[in-house]
């Protein structure tokens, strides 16, 4: 939309507003006035109407205004709104169109991950996994990918209850190596399934986080061995942190 086509009292209270928010110990009216070049009496009954319905607060010790609470009680109803397989749906299927390969969202209950989307790409791949099912953290990318973000504390905590049961002879079932391979995960931005948790299986993982920064699931794509090879694997690298983020990034998660 042209800017001439809107509203001028709603775009100036717009720009106001967005210029408050960026200062923490807010503005005064002459510095609002210079910085978006309006009149102070304009931006002084904008502020005023602001103040009046919650949106704007006016510190009485130094004058400035900044964002007022309204705003928190806005941002807590669409946060309890997110669905997060519905903001997540359109970046699995640009994953799933992108890679022909199945498409996994996870999030973590209760020391284990449950599949809560599964989409199928168009390669033949036998899995397991199907929308509902648990499965370990310890040798699967997504149940990495979640517990290198979470607290050692947490992480040792899962282990104790869990422990490191073997899968496959490629299952990392060594305490001190596990810790070391959730560290180069979060070095590196993804996690690995390589054989781990099924042979045949390579999945390739990245964490999603919420608006407060907590890891709250992971994104996944799994496909055989014969072509998940660690050249595909190092250019899926990048791309499964992009989702990952793009996702997060819908969650209202800031970077």
């Amino acid at each position: 939309m042209q800017r001439d086509n809107v509203v001028k009292s709603v775009s100036r209270a717009l720009d106001i507003i967005a210029l408050v928010g960026m200062k923490k110990g807010g503005l005064g009216v002459t510095e609002i006035a210079n910085q978006i070049d309006i009149n102070k009496s304009s931006v002084f009954r904008t502020l005023s109407t602001l103040v009046q319905y919650g949106y704007i607060e006016q510190d009485h010790e130094t004058g400035k205004y900044k964002l007022g609470l309204k705003f928190l009680e806005i941002s807590s109803k669409l946060l309890e709104s997110i669905d997060l397989r519905t903001e997540a749906m359109p970046f699995l299927q640009k994953l799933e169109n992108k890679t022909n390969e199945v498409i996994h969202l996870v999030v973590y209950d209760q020391g284990e991950v449950v599949y809560i989307e599964k989409l199928e790409g168009n390669e033949t791949l036998r899995t397991h996994s199907k929308v509902g099912k648990r499965a370990p953290m310890h040798c699967t990318s997504v149940g990495k990918a979640i517990l290198s973000h979470l607290p050692e504390s947490d992480v040792l905590a899962i282990l104790n209850r869990k422990g490191l049961p073997y899968h496959t002879d490629h299952t990392i079932t060594s305490t001190e190596e596990f810790l070391r391979e959730l560290k180069q995960i979060r070095q590196r931005g993804y996690a690995l399934d390589l054989e781990e948790n099924e042979y045949g299986i390579t999945c390739i993982a990245a964490p999603v986080f919420d608006h407060l920064g907590n890891v709250v699931a992971a994104v996944s794509i799994s496909g055989p061995t014969t072509r998940m090879t660690t050249e595909r694997l190092n250019q899926l690298g990048p791309i499964m942190i992009q989702t990952s983020q793009q996702i997060s990034a819908r969650l209202g998660h800031v970077k």
